[in-house]
Parts: C-alpha cells; structure tokens; sequence
C-alpha cells in the first residue's frame, strides 16, 4: 500500500515516542516537539516537519545539543526578559519563553523576550499564534545557522532571519506572516535536494557568486559548514534594483533583535561546539490601543477589503497570511497530514535506527 497520509494525532503520538526513545527527549519536551513538527506537516511546510528528527538527531549526536538542557530566565523586568537556553531543545525553550511572555503581558499590557543558547524552535509561526490564540499580537523572530549572504558580499554571515508577526481578529484564521527573510529558508532547499535535487535560480548562489540551481550542494555547503561561501539570496536578490538590500535589511534587523538583544551568538557563531541560536519574543495586548475587541473587527474589514478587491485576469482569490496554510491544516485533520515519499524515508530510516515498528498509515 503506497503510504501518502497518516492520522494528525497518530503521527504526532509516533513522532514524539521517536524523539522520546531514540533522542533521549523528556517526555514533555518530546510532546511539544512533536505538536510543533506535525503542524508544520499538516500546514503544508515539509521543510520545517517531521524529517527534521534527523537534524535533531545529528546535533544531539555530535554534541551540539543537550537533550535534557533546561531553559533559565537570567535578567527581567515587568515587560521585559531574557532567557538563556542552556543548549536545550528549542521547542521546550520556546514553549517556556513564550508561556512567560504571554503572562507578563497580561498583566503589564505587553513583554518583550530575547533568548540565547537556543535550538532550532520548528516554525516560528507555531510561537507567534500562541500569542493569537491569547488574544494578543504575537512576534517571533529567530536567527540560525550561517545562510544568508550580506548584499555584495559572498560569505554566508547571517541566517534565513525568519519573521512571524500574527494579529488576533475576533475569528481564526489569525492574520499571520511567516516568512524567512532570505528568498527562501533553508530547508525547503533541503526539501528540493531531497525530491528533485534541483531548484529555482534565483534562491542561492554558489561559492563564486554565480546562479546555481544545484540544491543538493548549497544544502550540503550549509549544513557542512566546510565553506562559509556560497548561500542563499535575501528577498529582493542580488543588488539593488528589485530591493535585495531591502531583503538584507529585514534580515540584519532579525540579527540584532535576536543576537545583538540577548547578548546571544550571532549567526556566524552558531552551530559551531554548541548550538546557540537566538530568538525574540512579543506578546502585547491589543487594549494597550483602546477596545480590542473593536480593534480585532477592524483589523478584519481591513483584510476583508483586500480579499473583495478586484483579481488580477486569471486569478481566482487573493488570500491573507495564514489562510492556505489554516486550510491546508484543516484538511489534513480530516484526511490526514500528507507526508512526501522522502519523508516517509527518513522516518523509517530512523524507525529502524532506534528499534521502532515503521509507522503503519
């Protein structure tokens, strides 16, 4: 039987028994890492999903990462902290920052956290909607391992420098942009180098500079760390005719928000004995800026606004951060979260690896 779609909560149970068992993840991290990674499976973002357990497994195997690490607030005030990771899970740091940003912003109006000595934290959008689903704007910003290329320049520097901002409007799906600030982020180039090999030009360029479409090498270049040359392009691409330095500057803000804030690695320091990747956290209230509940409907005719306007000639709908991914989401708790060929590879490589039955759709 050819194996396509699994179960949402089928998945998630074997994902977080595989992280538990086969990455020494305590339980309860093992839960938040896998509901993060199935999520980004069921929105459609095979590239932040299930396949990562090999990521995970490699930095814990090689040191990088501490499994059992526990997360520490080391400086605070009433709106505002910092957290040190201590090289734990990303997930379990970032369940832990944002649940204390959320709660200091209930009582003080809004809080802003940077965090060092992180790990990857899965897809930022996962954080971000936490602070939604509270009734708040929620940020979530994180640097990451070197991929990004500072405009006319050839050494990767900084990272894919994602930004998610999601705002609250009465009704789900939460406004939400997710995006990394380089062209693309690394893993879906991972994903292309997993599936075809090949990508689009105009996502990297080699270790000279030059258009490249071979994915398997600049995902082999990044994560190898053997050159620091050749990378990804931020948004806008090379030069400054289509608005690449606008594309570098958001990144540069993401570096200084999440590095330059907590005292934290910068991008080309992380991953190399430890992991110590950044982020940035915000939660605020929307009654900071009057009725919220106001706020939030407004908020929605705005967007409702765009989605009446009139579409360009053969196009069918305009849409709103967040609502393919809110659709995609929804169709996969009813049929089952679609997993590619690739991915089903590696969970069973990994199955085998820690002496687990291979997960039955």
């Amino acid at each position: 039987m050819e194996r396509t779609r699994v179960d949402f909560e089928k998945l998630r149970v074997y994902v977080a028994e595989m992280m538990e068992k086969g990455l020494g993840y305590s339980r309860e991290t093992s839960e938040i890492a896998a509901t993060v990674l199935v999520e980004a499976d069921a929105r459609g973002h095979a590239s932040h999903g299930t396949a990562r357990v090999a990521l995970y497994h490699r930095l814990i195997s090689n040191g990088k990462a501490d499994p059992r690490g526990v997360a520490e607030i080391v400086y605070e005030t009433p709106v505002s902290m910092v957290i040190k990771g201590n090289n734990g899970s990303g997930f379990a740091t970032s369940k832990m920052a944002m649940e204390k940003t959320i709660e200091k912003a209930r009582t003080s109006g809004t809080c802003m956290t940077t965090i060092r000595e992180s790990g990857h934290f899965g897809m930022a959008g996962y954080w971000a909607e936490m602070a939604a689903d509270a009734g708040m704007m929620g940020v979530a910003l994180t640097n990451t391992i070197r991929g990004g290329i500072p405009l006319f320049g050839k050494e990767r520097l900084l990272g894919t420098n994602p930004i998610c901002v999601a705002i609250p409007t009465g009704k789900k799906p939460h406004f939400m942009l997710d995006m990394a600030t380089t062209t693309v982020a690394i893993g879906k180039i991972e994903v292309a180098a997993r599936r075809e090999g090949t990508m689009p030009i105009g996502w990297a360029v080699d270790e000279d500079g030059h258009d490249t479409s071979d994915a398997i090498g600049v995902a082999e270049r990044t994560r190898s760390g053997k050159t620091n040359f050749g990378g990804l392009l931020f948004l806008g691409g090379a030069g400054e005719t289509l608005g690449g330095h606008k594309g570098y500057g958001l990144g540069l803000l993401v570096e200084l928000l999440t590095a330059g804030l907590s005292l934290g690695a910068p991008t080309y320091e992380t991953y190399g004995q430890k992991c110590d990747v950044c982020h940035y956290f915000q939660a605020t209230r929307l009654d900071l800026f009057g009725d919220g509940a106001k706020i939030g409907e407004h908020v929605e005719s705005i967007l409702e606004k765009l989605r009446t306007s009139p579409k360009a000639e053969g196009q069918e709908r305009i849409y709103i951060h967040g609502e393919k991914e809110f659709e995609r989401r929804k169709k996969a708790l009813s049929e089952g979260v679609y997993l590619d060929p690739a991915t089903w590879s590696k969970l069973d490589e990994f199955a085998d690896l820690f002496g687990m039955p291979r997960l039955v759709p």
